[in-house]
């Protein structure tokens, strides 16, 4: 009835007195909470949303959750209104046993950005748990012969509870005879004693039977009650007797089987078999402690029989009992305290939980990465663990609360330096020897579109034959980009430009994918040599980085012009050309001129005389490269006096192209071409001598004038190639004056034909066009994808340019050359036309 009464009464207290308060502890940075065990579901804990500092409506978009360390559900938040309150029944002796201070822990973790709180919600207890004695009826065998102030120990009872709610007070029946004595030990535990008031007498009452009551000091109160059944024996005088009531004694836990924890020794002032002891555990000693521990009956000693551990149970308490071999033995009885000793035994738990991954590359440092907890049993300086990181780059470990770090990013991370971190965890207790445990995190970076496509060089030079077929390949352009996914997919295109009246986009195309650079239409070398323009490489990331590049694309000569002769052997009618049958050998007779459009070998121009059919050794002959007709002997009466002239002139292309020029010579007899020349001019010579000295000295002038003009021509020549000869043997490509043929062989010069050529780039400047070489230079090799060809080209830009102004200096030479000699010749043409 008691029992119930107490119940009751722990009813309506749970009911009236659930204790709440919030606070802060300074400088820890935890919210403390607390509430009564065995408090009902939804009994309101915290206003933990307010007290964090958070709004209640960002609970959900920012993902709030509370996770408890033991994964339990004790308590809950109501994630529309930030309240804490219970979830689920919470016992507290369940939960934390009989340890002074009871709290769960939580970490309350909200993200965007990750955030965490620590929260402890203290579990305060209450009376709902009475007194309990493990042993229902306690029986006592006791000689009529002992005497007043004799005891016996009795077994206490426990109570699970805590504080008040676990002191006891002990009440014995009423009874002349016996009454209770209560001890505290230096352990602070309490001992419960009969003490024998009076002398028993066996006749008289041979069996006495109490009730021992155990009352806590909580409200309500709660009792737990015993029966003592006492037998009265009648013989021995004398029980044995220790020389302790209690024993201490002190053990590293851990310690081997057998190991002595201590020599019982007690003693029997009687003679004889009743002076024999045997030793054995109390009859209330639990079968725990029986499993750890044996005594030997006939030595008193105590060993280890199991493996002791610290962390399961660091005291324990053995009631031994001497009896002596009497027919009506006698018992002594002591109490042997053992105290185990922690021993660094266990190693530190290490749990990594919230991870936020993968960690983006322009993540701020300070930004929280995850949540590392850790835990040792062991106890004093056997639990205190201490963290490290390694590598301790850019990663560090913050600690937050006790046994608590965040892993923190320190310092800012690329993604293509390092893609991702392998990092380790050590967590080493401060034992002798150090224990340690690690946990491997390995912590992804996040890719960001911080790199534009790069080209591996910021200009190509592209050589492409002219007459290239529509949509030719001719050049691949690549850029990379070091970032993932699709902040490296890269794709091309033009960037757009006029390129003289047209756009150029009909000139050239890229395919946005592959980079692949196509010309539309075919390149003609004569209307264009030089197209530059620029791809720009983008990227597909938010927001896209882009670059570009520069190419300049040659149009290559093809032998696809003819050579052309020039007037007045152009038409079609045949010119006449007055000799005079007296002229010397090597006289020059008449001069074909011709141009080709080409460059290079194929404007390189050379003159054939055709023979003809029927007709023997001519007289005549033709320049290589001079396309001068002249004579190889003295003219005979035998040559005819009328003869057609068939000159082929042939580049130096493939295939060779050519065109032919037709000279029709008449031989006269000496004295009447002046007097043709004459006639035409309409002046009459005097005489036949007269005549022949004035030809001679108009050929005279005219060899001084050639002779004059030649050594200037040659003088520039050596020069200019004295000049070229200094920079290194390469081809050159750039812009110049009309393009310059040259013969190592003749030592003349001729021009192609006279033709403005233009080069097209960004800034559309037209340039002239001027290409140098001699006919002994080998032909430059030439192969590369899509058609590609390469030619021997000037490396740098300034080597072009100084060429461009040699070049530029001997065509000034010459042409100052051949002013002065025009201007020289004049009045001695004249002079020598009027006699």
């Amino acid at each position: 009835m008691a029992f119930s009464w107490g119940r009751s009464l722990r009813a309506q207290h749970l009911l009236f007195s659930i204790l709440l308060h919030t606070a802060w502890e300074v400088g820890s940075g935890q919210i403390h909470y607390s509430v009564s065990e065995e408090a009902k579901h939804g009994t309101f804990v915290g206003r933990i949303a307010q007290d964090l500092g958070l709004e209640v409506g960002e609970l959900v978009p920012r993902l709030f959750r509370v996770v408890s360390k033991d994964r339990r559900d004790y308590l809950e938040v109501n994630a529309q209104n930030g309240i804490l309150f219970v979830n689920s029944r919470i016992d507290r002796e369940e939960l934390c046993g009989r340890s002074p201070v009871c709290s769960i822990h939580l970490e309350v973790i909200v993200d965007r950005p990750l955030q965490v709180f620590h929260v402890e919600v203290e579990i305060k207890d209450i009376n709902d748990n009475p007194p309990v004695f493990l042993v229902k009826q306690q029986k006592l065998f006791i000689l009529e012969s002992r005497t007043s102030d004799s005891r016996f120990p009795l077994e206490g009872a426990s109570d699970a509870d805590i504080g008040a709610n676990a002191e006891l007070s002990y009440k014995l029946s009423d009874s002349e005879y016996f009454t209770l004595e209560i001890n505290t030990n230096e352990e602070d535990t309490k001992s419960v004693d009969l003490v024998l008031k009076k002398s028993l007498d066996r006749e008289d009452t041979p069996e006495h039977n109490l009730l021992l009551t155990a009352t806590d000091q909580g409200k309500p109160e709660l009792t737990g009650t015993a029966q003592l059944l006492i037998t009265v024996l009648d013989a021995n005088d004398n029980a044995p007797a220790f020389d302790k009531s209690t024993y201490n004694v002190r053990l590293f836990e851990n310690v081997p089987n057998g190991t002595l924890v201590i020599r019982l020794n007690a003693s029997d002032a009687d003679e004889g078999v009743n002076k024999e002891i045997q030793y054995h555990f109390g009859s209330l000693v639990l079968a725990n402690i029986r499993s750890k521990f044996s005594i030997d009956s006939n030595t008193g000693e105590i060993r280890v029989n199991g493996n002791l551990d610290y962390e399961e149970c660091n005291l324990y308490e053995i009631k031994i009992e001497a009896v002596d071999r009497s027919s009506f033995p006698l018992t002594g009885h002591c109490k042997v305290m053992v105290k185990l000793l922690d021993v660094n035994d266990n190693a530190p738990q290490v749990s990594v939980t919230s991870l936020s991954l993968p960690v983006s590359e322009d993540a701020p440092p300070g930004t929280v990465i995850a949540l590392i907890s850790v835990f040792d049993r062991d106890s004093g300086a056997n639990g205190q663990v201490t963290c490290s990181l390694s590598p301790s780059r850019p990663f560090t470990l913050v600690s937050t609360f006790k046994n608590y770090y965040s892993l923190v990013l320190d310092s800012s991370v690329d993604r293509e330096s390092v893609t991702a971190y392998e990092l380790v965890v050590t967590a080493r207790d401060g034992g002798m020897p150090a224990l340690w445990a690690t946990a491997s995190v390995s912590v992804g970076i996040g890719d960001v579109n911080d790199n534009a496509p790069s080209f591996e060089q910021p200009v190509y030079t592209v050589f492409v034959k002219e007459n290239n077929p529509p949509g030719h390949h001719i050049f691949t352009v690549s850029a990379s980009d070091p970032d993932a996914q699709e902040n490296a997919l890269v794709s091309y295109s033009l960037v757009e430009r006029r390129v003289g009246e047209r756009p150029l986009s009909s000139y050239v195309s890229v395919h946005s994918e592959s980079g692949k650079v196509y010309a539309l239409q075919p390149l003609d070398h004569e209307e264009l040599e030089l197209l530059q323009f620029q791809v720009s490489a983008r990227d597909a990331g938010f927001p896209p980085l882009g670059s570009n590049v520069s190419l300049q694309v040659f149009v290559l000569d093809e032998n696809d012009n003819p050579p052309v002769v020039l007037p007045p052997h152009a038409g079609v009618s045949p010119v006449t050309e007055l000799v005079s049958q007296s002229v010397a050998v090597g006289h020059v007779v008449a001069k074909i001129r011709a141009v080709d459009a080409d460059s290079g070998y194929n404007a390189w121009l050379s003159y054939e005389l055709l023979p003809e059919d029927g007709v023997g050794r001519s007289p005549f002959r033709v320049g290589l490269y001079t396309g001068e007709i002249s004579t190889t002997r003295a003219l005979e009466d035998s040559d005819a006096a009328r003869q057609t002239l068939l000159v082929l002139v042939k580049d130096h292309g493939k295939p060779v192209l050519s065109a032919t020029a037709t000279v029709s010579v008449s031989l006269v007899e000496s004295g009447q071409t002046f007097k043709t020349s004459s006639s035409t001019s309409g002046a009459l010579g005097k005489s036949g001598m007269g005549k022949d000295i004035a030809l001679m000295d108009v050929n005279v002038y005219l060899i001084i004038a050639i002779c004059s003009v030649s050594s200037l021509l040659v003088l520039s020549l050596l020069l200019y190639m004295a000049l070229r000869c200094s920079t290194p043997p390469k081809g050159v490509c750039g812009p110049g004056k009309p393009t310059l043929v040259c013969s190592s062989e003749v030592g003349s010069l001729s021009y192609s034909q006279q033709r403005q050529q233009k080069v097209y780039s960004w800034d559309n400047v037209t340039k002239n066009d001027l290409m140098a070489f001699s006919p002994n230079f080998p032909q430059p090799p030439g192969s590369r994808e899509g058609g590609q060809i390469q030619e021997v080209v000037m490396e740098h830009s300034g080597k072009v340019s100084q060429n461009y102004y040699l070049s530029n200096y001997v065509i000034l030479i010459f042409k100052f050359s051949q002013y002065i000699v025009s201007i020289y010749m004049i009045p001695i043409t004249c002079q020598a036309l009027y006699k």
